[in-house]
């Protein structure tokens, strides 16, 4: 399994302004064939600060998410948006366990 692990900080009203981009992304990216999660959330402790958290089959599933219609919306809908992507990181993973 790949995880990606993505940090962003958002301007004064982004977040609102984004939601939608962000919903829209967020449901399609889940329904692609080799996602196995994908989600945003706004940091509890700085509002200023969005974590991006997905879980990919593999390499190539997450190249084809790139190459999406709805990512290509999504990057021209953040585009005038005070948004900027500060960190990224992939990881290859197992499948994990329950922790608790």
């Amino acid at each position: 399994m790949l995880i990606v692990l993505a940090k962003a900080k958002v301007g004064d009203g982004a977040i609102e302004s984004a939601r939608e981009a962000i919903a829209t992304m967020v449901e399609a990216s889940n329904a692609e064939e080799g996602c196995i999660d994908y989600a945003f959330t706004q940091d509890i402790l700085d509002s200023s600060t969005m974590h991006i958290v997905e879980k990919w089959v593999d390499d190539a599933a997450l190249v084809a998410h790139f190459q999406t219609p709805h990512m290509a919306a999504f990057q021209q809908a953040l585009a005038s948006l005070d948004v900027s992507v500060t960190e990224v990181s992939k990881y290859q993973s197992d499948e994990g366990s329950p922790l608790m």
